[in-house]
């Protein structure tokens, strides 16, 4: 059974609200080194406080998302893919708006306020989610192909929403942004159903019904749950982590990839716009021909080559590739590299029972957030050192070259990782 044969219309709406919201949030990223520069340090081109701050920003979003993701995943198992989507489709919308009214310093400042602590719940989280509702709604068979095609959407928003960057003012690109992700929330809200694994167990926060007072959630009624309360501990994360010789293997990939991935994009911008002069149309371009190869590949060869070859060694493949990725020489790679994100996790997914989906994923994406608020920790400040002229020696890529040594630390520890038989699934009907 192929993954367009199962559940089709139920995914589509999920692929379109997923669509919208990274079009949103992905077309204001070739613009904001401009603002941030402009506000922080107008007519300069390398500003060592820009990247401080925003390597500053990046490690506290990581600290928060490191115990929000988690939670956000856990509670998703309990009350519904839905209602817990709606958080970071709601939320994400208000630093778009600040920035769409005004790029001023002042108001620099607020954007850059608003969209720490928004980030600190918002970050990953509604990707986090959407991971467990396609593995609530695929079975094992299919479900590679199935997450290659979710990235692939993101993928694709990510091409639109650059392209469209490419060719709107700066005041028009964050006006356009806010719409979207205005529409995006909407759309989820009318057309996406919901998913929940366990009607006994489970019960939507927001319901259009009255609950039964005899209605039970383990041993409690409704009304006295507290959804806080199912905030996993640090001994249940570690429990699931160590649950299978895979799930290990998988968390330890999951950090050092997203350590090269996040220290990438912090420093690259940065290192363009001091060497290269690059402004947002440069950076727009350069991420099109990345986001053009990663979508043809994760939606027309993942859906191939997963049942062909097997995740595990798709993995290795992206890893691999995603190490040697370097800007525009090397752009391409990322009709390779792509396939690690959607790899690592469905093998996560098939490690755990139906009814932990969002746990699962949760974890994964808290280990990816830790790396998150590791990574500008450690390259934000080389980055800055080697760009001044008070580096220990001329070598501006030295934060890059350190990057891609992190990149290969993940890919042999992918070709170490033996993958164990996935937990059965429930049936589907």
């Amino acid at each position: 059974m192929s993954v367009m044969d199962y559940k089709w219309s139920g995914l589509h709406h999920l692929f379109m609200t997923m669509f919208l919201h990274s079009f949103a949030t992905y077309m204001v990223i070739p613009a904001i080194t401009d603002i941030t520069m402009s506000a922080l340090c107008p007519g300069r081109d390398e500003c060592s406080l820009a990247i401080y701050l925003t390597g500053f920003q990046e490690a506290i979003i990581g600290l928060g998302t490191l115990v929000t993701m988690p939670l956000m995943g856990n509670l998703s198992d309990k009350y519904g893919r839905k209602s817990l989507l709606m958080v970071p489709m709601t939320l994400t919308i208000i630093p778009l708006g600040i920035l769409a009214y005004s790029r001023t310093r002042k108001f620099f400042y607020v954007y850059y306020v608003f969209r720490t602590l928004i980030a600190m719940v918002c970050e990953g989280t509604a990707h986090c989610i959407a991971f467990a509702y396609v593995a609530d709604n695929v079975p094992e068979g299919p479900r590679a192909a199935a997450f290659g095609i979710m990235s692939g959407i993101g993928s694709a928003a990510f091409v639109c929403g650059t392209l469209t960057t490419r060719f709107l003012s700066t005041s028009l690109t964050f006006q356009v942004a806010a719409t979207v992700a205005l529409l995006a929330a909407v759309y989820l809200k009318v057309f996406l159903k919901d998913s929940i694994i366990d009607d006994s167990l489970s019960v939507p926060i927001i319901s259009n019904g009255k609950l039964s007072a005899s209605t039970k959630i383990e041993g409690q009624s409704v009304r006295d749950v507290q959804p806080f309360k199912t905030m996993p501990s640090l001994k249940d994360m570690v429990s699931l982590l160590r649950s299978s010789p895979t799930f290990t293997q998988a968390a330890i990939v999951a950090f050092f990839s997203n350590l090269a991935d996040f220290g990438l994009h912090g420093s690259i911008m940065y290192y363009l716009k001091a060497k290269f002069h690059f402004d947002k149309n440069q950076f727009a371009d350069l991420m099109v021909i990345s986001g053009v190869a990663g979508t043809i590949s994760q939606l027309l060869f993942m859906p191939i080559l997963a049942p062909a070859i097997g995740e595990a060694r798709l993995l290795s493949v992206g890893l691999l590739f995603s190490g040697l990725h370097v800007p525009y020489a090397a752009a391409m790679f990322s009709i390779l590299f792509v396939f690690a994100q959607p790899c690592m996790r469905s093998i996560v997914s098939k490690q755990v029972g139906p009814c932990e989906q969002g746990k699962a994923q949760g974890c994964i994406s808290g280990l990816c957030s830790f790396a998150h608020a590791v990574s500008p920790l450690a390259f934000s400040p080389l980055t800055a050192l080697f760009l001044s002229e008070k580096a220990p020696f001329s070598f501006p890529g030295f934060s890059i070259m350190c990057i891609g040594f992190a990149s290969m630390l993940s890919f042999i520890q992918s070709v170490m990782m033996r993958v164990d038989p996935p937990v059965s699934s429930h049936t589907h009907k």
